[in-house]
Order: C-alpha cells, then sequence, then structure tokens
C-alpha cells in the first residue's frame, strides 16, 4: 500500500522550523523530491533540523535519516544546498532480505 502526502504533517514541520529560525538557530529543511520503487515515504515529506540536533517530521527511516541530518549540518554551516540520493537496487535487495529495491532523492537546503 502506497503512502499518501500527509500535507498537515508538513505544515508543523515548516512551522517548526520557522519558530526555530526565530528564536536564533540555524535550521535546515530537507524534502523528499523523487523515488523509484520502494520508498519509505513518498515525494514532499519533509524533515526539519536545527543547530541543536533536534528534528522534527520524517524523510526515510533508519540509516538515511541519520545521513540527511549529517550533511544537513554542513548545510546549515556553508549555506549550499544539496541534493542527496540514497538506493538499493532490486538484485542487491534481495541478497540482504528485501523484496524489492528503490531509490530516493532529499533536497537539503538552509532556512534562514
Amino acid at each position: 500500500m502506497e503512502e499518501k502526502f500527509d500535507a498537515k504533517s508538513n505544515d508543523d514541520v515548516l512551522t517548526t522550523v520557522f519558530d526555530w529560525t526565530k528564536k536564533g538557530h540555524k535550521a535546515a529543511l530537507a524534502t523528499v523530491i523523487d523515488t523509484w520503487g520502494s520508498s519509505p515515504r513518498p515525494i514532499g515529506s519533509q524533515l526539519g533540523i536545527n543547530d541543536k540536533g533536534e528534528l522534527i517530521g520524517s524523510v526515510s527511516g533508519g540509516c538515511i535519516e541519520g545521513a540527511v541530518a549529517k550533511e544537513a549540518f554542513k548545510v546549515m554551516e556553508l549555506g549550499t544546498p544539496r541534493t542527496l540520493e540514497f538506493g538499493v537496487s532490486n538484485e542487491d535487495a534481495w541478497e540482504v532480505g528485501l523484496a524489492c529495491g528503490g531509490s530516493v532523492r532529499v533536497f537539503v537546503e538552509r532556512i534562514d
């Protein structure tokens, strides 16, 4: 069953990220911009990250979320947005016990 995009959830992410910046924190916003095959979150899903390591929302799960947060700290510091790509091929998916492969592209930008 395909997960549907939840605009209400993204409103909460955006509100929280902007609140962080109003309080003087650095913040970044990660947005799923493309998926293929099996992916945990639909296009448009967002994750907010601040300079204290607080997170709101989700772009995936497991190790991808941690990798996105790590890159978000670089984006907050340098100000240069990045597009991140994560995935597993169908062949590799079988080797680790997954039914099928998939990929996700995530755009990370600093919010001022």
